[in-house]
């Protein structure tokens, strides 16, 4: 009987998906007739913000499919990557002043590296003291302490900088290509590009290193990969160091792009980070990608055909029609219990 409940609902929810994307697609076809360029226009702030949304998405997805822990945490990473490279930009003579040369390319790919390191070297400290002694604590235990290292992260970062808009230098040519239907510019063209090199670098490395195939198999199961060798702690770690990683190079990215970061920046972006992994598919690095992408089209379609104000109604009921009716999200992995 429970599996035959199993198999309505997973259909059910393949039927609801398939007459909502349906819906959705004639809805833009629609759009598309109207007013290809204002579409155009609109799909590329949606990708944009939507390659965001995925290098935070990453880490939930990374975390919650090996130690199933959601890292409400993860959105004040991202934000404090930006806090980071401010102090490392000025550290090279650039304030917030500065404009777009090619001399600071090198600069701002070292910038990127250090990131990137600090910020994963700082989440494997959240890992160690504040994760680490409550694994084998119930579930409620480290999803309190994940929402309180949310609110510590916060709060360091506003008595560190106070609760206002930092400016950012402007890093990134502002040229942009313009024709009868398309204007997009270099920011909108590198957010992309970074977006998808880092997740392929990413995807190579969960399958093709030993590290990588460590990940998977502590996913698979953890008391197992022990069995065989598999130290369990540094893979865990390594996973908070990469999810980090990725969070402040989109930190990082979200500064440059928007010319701006504020200390709870955080809360509302992993939010919907969140919801983009479990859209895609919690566990899963494509799925992750994917579901950011998604999720940022049907922002940027909201705000632009609906009501901004709409937003977050729109993208949380998403939330709950995937959790209710295809908990495995849109590509289906499956997290065994452990």
């Amino acid at each position: 009987m429970q599996r035959l409940r199993a198999t309505f609902a997973g259909d059910l929810g393949t039927a609801l998906f398939s007459t909502l994307g349906l819906l959705a697609v004639g809805w833009v076809v629609i759009l598309a007739i109207q007013s290809p360029r204002s579409l155009i226009a609109t799909m590329v702030i949606g990708i944009t913000d939507g390659a965001i949304y995925a290098l935070i998405a990453l880490g939930y997805t990374m975390v919650y499919g090996i130690i199933e822990l959601i890292n409400f945490a993860h959105g004040d990473v991202f934000t404090l990557g930006g806090f980071i490279a401010l102090p490392l930009f000025a550290a090279f003579g650039i304030g917030p002043g500065a404009h777009y040369s090619l001399v600071f390319i090198p600069i701002l790919l070292l910038v990127f590296v250090l990131v990137m390191l600090i910020n994963g070297l700082v989440n494997i400290t959240i890992e160690r003291v504040a994760y680490r002694p409550l694994r084998g604590a119930p579930r409620l235990a480290p999803l309190i302490t994940a929402i309180g290292m949310a609110f510590i992260l916060e709060g360091t970062m506003y008595l560190w900088r106070g609760p206002v808009n930092l400016r950012f230098p402007d890093l990134i040519s502002e040229a942009r290509y313009t024709n009868s239907l398309i204007d997009i510019g270099v920011k909108d063209v590198m957010v992309v590009v970074v977006a998808i090199f880092l997740v392929v670098m990413l995807s190579l490395f969960i399958n093709r290193t030993k590290l990588g195939k460590a990940m998977r198999a502590t996913a698979q199961d953890r008391d197992a990969a022990q069995l065989m060798g598999i130290d369990i702690n540094r893979t865990i770690s390594a996973t908070f160091f990469i999810g980090a990683a990725l969070a402040g190079a989109g930190g990082l990215v979200y500064a440059l792009y928007f010319n701006s970061i504020r200390f709870d920046l955080g809360f509302s972006a992993g939010l919907v980070a969140f919801t983009a992994a479990v859209l895609g598919g919690i566990g899963n690095i494509e799925g992750a990608a994917l579901g950011g992408l998604l999720i940022g089209i049907i922002r940027a379609l909201v705000d632009r055909y609906i009501s901004a104000s709409w937003s977050d109604v729109i993208i949380f009921a998403i939330l709950i029609i995937v959790l209710v009716f295809r908990p495995t999200g849109l590509l289906g992995m499956r997290v065994p219990e452990k």
